[in-house]
């Protein structure tokens, strides 16, 4: 082995690496160079092993011009990678950037779901004759739920409620009747309150059934009242949800918590048929008695309804599944 074939070695692997350079076109390219000629078994490193081969007095010059050309392939290697670099880093902002000048993209507002929009609307009527919003918890226990309600253990009147039960003494509330019993343990007359919430009761679901829906109740307790204020305050609330001209009328029916009890009816300006919207009566005295009150010269009323009712009445909706399908078709016109 002469300096001088080594020489030739190194001119040809110097032109090699130039013209496969001008190739790389991506990182991966970029890394096949560098194993090729700077890798631990590349062209290069091969080279470094051929010094052994040469006299003495020549080893120190080939070493020189092997170094030298180590030392332009990794400058080369290193220029092409910081290009690279740059090259990403500038399509990456070409990629990420905007156009401030461009029109904007609409985003959708979200808005109140219809039960929702019904219940605050409800309630702000109520609001506004004078009544406060009163909210009890959704899991009851028996005596709340029933017995403080005059339905004790062995009353008919349970057979009715289909009521799912948590254990014995715990179950999802049916209604929120409870909600005024809570109240008026911890309130002296005048008690005037809505209870709006959640109830569940074990009905199989069809267009106008549902083991879940909203109710709310209207309790006022005071001296004096009879059913001439029931049917005033129900002629109100339908005067102002549904609109006016609308005719309002009580009919006898039996609730265990009221004394007499009746049923709700309206009919539209100008229609013939009646609609039933809900129930209603003169607080029984007993229940009056259960929470302190003195039934001889306490008196009041309370009446409840559906949410979904309400709002199938006035926006005229067929299917109480409508309001949980979560079809925005829907959705989107309230």
């Amino acid at each position: 082995m002469e300096l001088a074939n080594l020489r030739q070695q190194v001119e040809e692997v110097a032109v090699r690496l130039r013209s496969k350079l001008q190739q790389v076109s991506n990182p991966a390219d970029l890394e096949a160079f560098r194993v090729e000629f700077l890798g631990r078994k590349g062209r290069i490193a091969g080279m470094f092993k051929l010094l052994g081969a040469l006299p003495q007095e020549e080893r120190s010059q080939a070493g020189e011009l092997l170094n030298e050309l180590k030392a332009s392939a990794q400058r080369l290697f290193e220029e092409r990678e910081r290009e690279g670099s740059r090259n990403a880093a500038t399509e990456r902002l070409a990629r990420e950037s905007i156009d401030m000048t461009l029109p904007g993209e609409g985003r959708p507002i979200g808005h109140l779901h219809l039960l929702t929009q019904v219940q605050h609307e409800i309630e702000t009527i109520f609001l506004h004759m004078g009544f406060d919003v009163a909210s009890g918890p959704e899991i009851e226990t028996d005596y709340y739920n029933f017995e403080a309600l005059n339905i004790p253990a062995d009353h008919p009147a349970r057979d009715d409620w289909d009521t799912f039960y948590i254990d014995d003494t715990h179950l999802l509330r049916p209604h929120t009747s409870p909600v005024q019993i809570r109240v008026m343990e911890n309130s002296a007359p005048p008690v005037r309150i809505v209870c709006p919430g959640r109830c569940y009761r074990r009905d199989t679901q069809d267009a106008t059934h549902s083991p879940v829906f909203f109710q709310v109740e209207l309790l006022w307790v005071e001296e004096g009242l009879t059913l001439a204020n029931l049917r005033y305050i129900i002629g109100l609330f339908v005067h102002e949800f549904f609109g006016p001209g609308y005719d309002v009328r009580l009919s006898g029916d039996f609730f265990p918590f009221t004394e007499p009890s009746v049923q709700l009816h309206m009919r539209e300006p100008g229609a013939d048929k009646w609609l039933e919207i809900g129930g209603a009566g003169m607080v029984d005295p007993a229940v009056l008695a259960n929470v302190g009150y003195d039934p001889e010269t306490i008196t009041g009323f309370a009446f409840g309804f559906g949410i979904e009712r309400m709002a199938m009445l006035k926006y005229g909706i067929g299917d109480i599944r409508t309001f949980l399908a979560n079809d925005l078709r829907f959705i989107r016109q309230f």
